[in-house]
């Protein structure tokens, strides 16, 4: 008996010490999704290791884990048929392959949050402090703070430790979400970490001069502002996210008129500022490129082979739905079709649940909305953080199916 109560509590400490290595080894991954400079990233190394090694030690898939699973396969099987199209197959296998790892990384975090909901906390810690550490390197390229660190630019425009100012951008929306979020409804006494940290992404949002990115984080702040207002029915907590909002508009322009009486900021600014760049427009501009990219869309039901677009036409798709079209075929556009309108009916059935998990839930949510519209204009099939956004809302979806199963059982023995 008496070896038994020590193995008991021996078994215990020792399963709650996998959990924490365990869970420091998600927040490090996600902190390493901030490093694309070369691919394959660190982060592809880290994920696929830890992904492997979780498998061999208990990575249980649930219903909304394996569903997800079944609609990337599926998308992916889209791209292996349109590859079958492909005379000569250049480096298509291996950009298949990155596809389906991503999927993969989508179904693991799913997953990981529906055995522990707490990791939504350290994901969060892990993708702000990626942000604000690439944020910064981003600003000090910018301003050449010290010596090589043009590196950390490209066309005299902030990308941190990317390979592209438009991907820079857009990664920086969530953790500014989630310091707005903390901003409006978060300690007043940890106000000024949160003041510091937001006023670092947001700079490296401007600086990173993409439109898209502006575009995303000004929409997704104002979804969240709008829902937190909806979703309280408490005066006092409304005054304060509409007093707090205000303020955090007040400084923003504040900020912004300051940066534009940078030499060379406000002129580059309004350049950047118009809605139409010269290669939108045009015979062969982006969007007559759709209208091309849909025609032939019509022609080839299974696609014309991943990446061939951009070889045909010299431009790339940047439209996630045609790119779906051109790169994975019908069936592939089936699939991501399915998989976004899952996404944004199963997540909204939930969003303003009290849940534990729905902060983080709320930030993801208007945050892959703003991808969604985004993705009109830019190519988002392998952005790292674009998978992890749909592991977080998927992850809650499967913690609130857990949740009501939980309540059924507990209605039913009493």
């Amino acid at each position: 008996m008496s070896a038994v109560a020590h193995t008991l509590p021996a078994t215990l400490v020792q399963a709650k010490a996998i959990s924490i290595v365990a869970s420091a080894a998600v927040m490090f991954g996600v902190f390493l999704s901030g490093f694309v400079i070369n691919e394959p990233a660190p982060y592809e190394l880290f994920m696929a290791g830890l992904i492997a090694v979780w498998a061999l030690f208990g990575l249980r898939l649930s219903r909304h884990a394996a569903l997800l699973l079944a609609i990337f396969v599926t998308y992916n099987v889209g791209g292996l048929l349109s590859m079958s199209t492909m005379g000569d197959l250049y480096q298509t296998p291996l950009y298949l392959a990155v596809t389906l790892f991503l999927a993969f990384s989508a179904v693991f975090f799913v997953a990981i949050l529906e055995a522990d909901h707490t990791r939504y906390k350290l994901i969060f810690i892990g993708w702000t402090a990626a942000a604000v550490l690439t944020g910064m390197l981003g600003i000090a390229g910018y301003f050449r703070l010290f010596p090589g660190a043009e590196l950390f630019t490209r066309y005299d425009r902030a990308m941190g430790a990317f390979g592209d100012p438009n991907v820079f951008g857009p990664y920086l929306a969530l953790p500014g979400v989630y310091m707005l979020y903390r901003l409006l409804t978060g300690n007043p006494l940890k106000m000024p970490l949160y003041v510091v940290v937001f006023t670092i992404i947001v700079a490296a949002i401007f600086f990173s001069f993409s439109r898209g990115a502006w575009g995303l984080f000004g929409a997704a702040s104002i979804m969240l502002t709008m829902a937190l207002f909806l979703q309280s029915n408490s005066g006092l907590f409304r005054l304060r996210v509409a007093m707090m909002s205000a303020l955090a508009v007040t400084l923003l322009i504040m900020a912004i008129v300051v940066l534009l009486q940078l030499p060379g900021v406000g002129e580059f600014f309004a350049m950047r500022a118009r809605l139409v760049q010269d290669y939108d427009a045009g015979e062969m501009g982006r969007f007559a490129r759709f209208g091309i990219g849909l025609q032939m869309a019509m022609e080839n039901p299974l696609g014309i082979g991943p990446l061939n677009f951009g070889r045909m036409l010299g431009e790339d798709t940047h439209n996630i739905w045609l790119k779906a079209l051109m790169d994975y075929g019908w069936t592939g556009f089936a699939a991501f079709v399915t998989l976004v309108l899952w996404t944004i009916a199963g997540g909204f059935r939930i969003l303003f649940r009290d849940r534990p998990w729905q902060p983080y839930l709320l930030c993801a949510y208007v945050v892959f909305l703003g991808h969604l519209v985004l993705g009109t204009v830019i190519d988002m099939d392998h952005w790292r953080h674009f998978y992890l956004l749909i592991g977080l809302i998927w992850g809650a979806m499967a913690l609130e199916a857990r949740y009501q199963r939980g309540l059924a059982h507990t209605r039913a023995r009493a």
